[in-house]
């Protein structure tokens, strides 16, 4: 059985000229995805009018909580003792959002408790990725 762990979260948007603007968004994570967790924001958090969901490895998140992380799309780090800061890249630009740190371990540790850290059921993940890389042959 499929389980899903979702949890509302207040955000702020980090704009160029130093502006922190409230964004909603809702952190996610699925048991048929075990590796990744995922961050969706509604359409009107987003420059094209469209819901968007960022996706990333459920280890960076663990990572960044406590160190600067990553090196791509995705960055993560602590910002002070309160905060955590991520850091997202697309073609169009980047987005800088803060979260509360306490708020984003609630939330890793409830993934925790759903599946624990390297106890994560990669059958599925292996077959979606196959098929995406046959195109489904």
């Amino acid at each position: 059985m499929d389980t899903t762990v979702e949890q509302p979260v207040l955000a702020r948007l980090i704009t160029a000229e130093d502006q922190e603007i409230p964004v909603s968004a809702t952190l996610r994570y699925a048991t048929d995805d075990p590796l990744a967790v995922f961050v969706d924001f509604p359409a009107e958090a987003s420059l094209e009018g469209e819901d968007v969901t960022w996706t990333f490895a459920r280890s960076l998140l663990d990572q960044g909580l406590r160190a600067p992380a990553g090196h791509g799309d995705v960055q993560i780090w602590p910002y002070g003792r309160t905060r955590t800061v991520i850091e997202f890249h697309s073609p169009h630009g980047l987005a800088l959002l803060q979260f509360h740190a306490l708020t984003l371990r609630r939330f890793l540790l409830r993934t925790y408790d759903v599946v624990a850290p390297g106890q994560e059921d990669l059958t599925r993940v292996v077959e979606r990725g196959l098929c995406a890389l046959f195109g489904g042959v």
